[in-house]
């Protein structure tokens, strides 16, 4: 029954999403700003208030007289103000209801959200509390009603057991004290709506606090228009030795107080209570959303990053709780800046404008990253907002000048881009392989940035791969390539003055040379140490290097780790997993930063342990890094992940 009622809900949603379309623009849709439109109306709400306070005399006969004042004779700003603080709260609650609403009909509500919609359930109640408190002060033949209604209501609670009415049975009955106590809620309850709303956003990440800029002026100039073309007005004195017989009520904060002439007070708190309970425990109650077993990973072109995502969660959502710069908009399903192509892997693509995304766009595997869900491991593809490191990707050829046999498995690739002297790109930083028909493979620059001249890229033979088996049975020098970079958000980070850790695993020596290089070129004085990992002595293919940096640099040491030494090496090293070597050297990695690039199975292995030891996430640098472990793949390794030039 509940998933009809959303089925159903969904089709209204949509409909009049698609009419706002027509007549605001997908930016600009109301409909896809509701959060950011309660809390812009919530500031207009605190702005008039404070201007309509300065007036405002909290005394039992001066209430009315200066209420009046404003409304009648400063028209022209304590009466359009009035007005505005009263249409600006009654479209916070609009707002909030329709958000509360949209978030029940696209089932974005359970699991991890629970807090958000618990959080927000909360939100709504203040602002209905703060509402009714604010319609007391006029202190008006409504202000009366709302009163003397409230007051018996909550008498009917144990707690207060019948003696809060009675301060309303007669004029005398009434202090200036109360209007003062009144007055102090008035003002203590908004700001705690707004402390709990900056809570409430802090578990979406990039939560929009403010719509566009047009919708805002549209919003204003609607409340302005509606304030002269209707102004709100006081409903004559108030006058406790007669009951109110004819009053305007504020269906928006007041739906309730009706039913205090027609059913028993307990009946209401009953209907309260009960709606209340239920639509707080709804993230808990059933139908449960089937699961969809273990937690899903994507990986991130042109990132290369692989990150996890939680049960529920769209893709848009995860890459941005990651902090990758993806674009978006509505988060709707309405404009389609978050349209990516899903490259491998299986999603759900959820609800959204058809117009939008084609059913050509599906088949040519298009998705938007704010609806899709990920039913296996993904890779997508994205244009980012920004390039990552600050330099734009482009496509260009190169010339193979030199190849270079370091080890049996390891070439050594110098290619020379055309019409240009070099590459401007981040020490770290990758390029992928443009093949004939499109495929791509990548590979980590191994040059520093400064360097110029020809790129180095250290090839290792992987059994099987296309390209690697080309590069070593039939690549020449002279034969171009295409390629396309920089990309990657696995660079050196030059904004910290805490000690570095490289790990480097096999070819993962690629682009922490780069690294490295760099950091001696720009005079990096912070003390710097590699662990390189590698099966035998053999594949140390360029071990003179980092000795060679050992002997002319103070700050920096290397430390080899062998883990399946031969007899033939005579190795007196380290031995073992090159994640325990850095353990057992670093009982406490909290003042560290760490760079790590290698297998994905080093990687799942190490940042579980180094996290243990103190290791701050945001030290933590590597593409693999965010990869779980111990978790089934759909995808091969080989797709997922490919590293310092580990790709086939």
């Amino acid at each position: 029954m509940l998933k009809l009622v959303q089925r159903i809900l969904q089709r209204v949603f949509l409909a009049v999403e698609r009419v706002f379309n027509h007549a605001f623009g997908e930016e600009n849709n109301p409909l896809y700003h509701l959060g950011a439109i309660a809390y812009f109306l919530m500031w207009v709400v605190v702005a008039s208030g404070v201007y309509l306070y300065v007036f405002f005399r909290t005394g039992v006969e001066e209430a009315y007289a200066s209420v009046e004042y404003l409304t009648h004779t400063q028209w022209y700003a304590g009466g359009i103000l009035r007005s505005l603080h009263r249409y600006a709260s009654d479209g916070v609650v609009l707002a909030m209801l329709l958000h509360v609403c949209r978030h029940f009909t696209f089932d974005h509500y359970r699991g991890f959200r629970w807090f958000s919609w618990i959080s927000g359930i909360v939100v709504l109640w203040l602002v209905y509390v703060s509402g009714i408190n604010g319609f007391m002060l006029p202190w008006d033949r409504l202000a009366q009603y709302v009163t003397v209604g409230s007051a018996e209501w909550l008498d009917r609670l144990p707690i207060f057991s019948g003696t809060l009415a009675r301060n309303f049975l007669s004029p005398q009955a009434v202090g200036d004290r109360l209007f003062s106590l009144l007055s102090f809620l008035h003002i203590g309850f908004p700001l705690g709506i707004l402390a709990l709303l900056w809570i409430h956003t802090q578990r979406v990440p990039r939560a929009t606090t403010q719509p566009p800029r047009p919708l805002m002026a549209w919003l204003a100039g609607s409340m302005v228009a509606l304030s002269l073309v209707k102004p709100v007005v006081s409903q004559g004195p108030a006058d406790l030795a007669t009951v109110p017989q004819q009053i305007g009520i504020d269906w928006f904060y007041l739906p309730v107080f009706p039913l205090f002439d027609r059913w028993t007070l307990g009946s209401v708190w009953l209907l309260v209570a009960v709606s209340t309970v239920v639509v707080a425990l709804l993230p808990w109650l059933p139908p449960r959303r089937a699961s969809r077993g273990a937690a899903r990973q994507i990986m991130l072109r042109p990132d290369n990053r692989v990150i996890a995502v939680r049960d529920g969660e769209t893709l848009l959502e995860s890459a941005l709780r990651d902090g990758i710069d993806f674009p978006f908009e509505c988060r709707s399903g309405g404009c389609g800046e978050c349209k990516c192509t899903i490259v491998a892997g299986r999603v759900d693509y959820g609800s959204y404008q058809e117009d939008v995304l084609s059913t050509q766009e599906r088949a040519e595997g298009k998705a938007l990253a704010c609806c899709a869900t990920p039913l296996t491991d993904v890779v997508l593809q994205y244009v980012p907002r920004t390039a990552p490191g600050g330099i734009a990707a482009g496509r260009f050829r190169a010339r193979v000048v030199s190849m270079d046999l370091l080890a049996d498995d390891v070439m050594r690739v110098r290619l020379a881009p055309e019409h240009r002297a070099t590459i401007a790109f981040r020490a770290g930083q990758y390029v992928n392989v443009v093949l004939p028909d499109g495929e791509r493979r990548s590979f980590s620059f191994a040059t520093a940035p400064h360097v110029g001249g020809p790129i180095e890229l250290q090839v290792r033979l992987v059994a099987g791969g296309r390209f690697t088996t080309h590069v070593f049975t039939r690549m020449r020098v002279g034969d171009d390539i295409d390629l396309e970079g920089p990309l990657g958000s696995f660079f050196l980070r030059e904004d910290s003055d805490k000690p570095m850790i490289f790990v480097a695993g096999a070819t993962g020596f690629a682009p922490v040379k780069s690294m490295l290089e760099h950091a001696f070129h720009t005079g990096v004085a912070r003390p710097m140490v590699l662990y390189w990992g590698v099966r035998s002595r053999k594949d140390l293919y360029l071990a003179d290097l980092p000795y060679r940096w050992e002997a002319e640099h103070a700050n920096f040491r290397f430390v080899p780790v062998l883990s399946e030494p031969r007899p033939e090496d005579h190795w007196t090293g380290r031995t073992g997993l090159v994640h325990e070597a850095i353990l057992a050297d670093y009982p406490d990695l909290s003042s560290q930063q760490l760079y790590a690039c290698g297998s994905v199975a080093m990687v799942e292995a190490a940042h579980p342990a180094f996290v243990a030891r103190g290791l701050a996430e945001d030290d933590c640098f590597s593409d693999a890094f965010r990869l779980a472990a111990h978790r089934p793949r759909v995808l091969p390794e080989a797709e997922l992940v490919s590293l310092g030039g580990r790709a086939p």
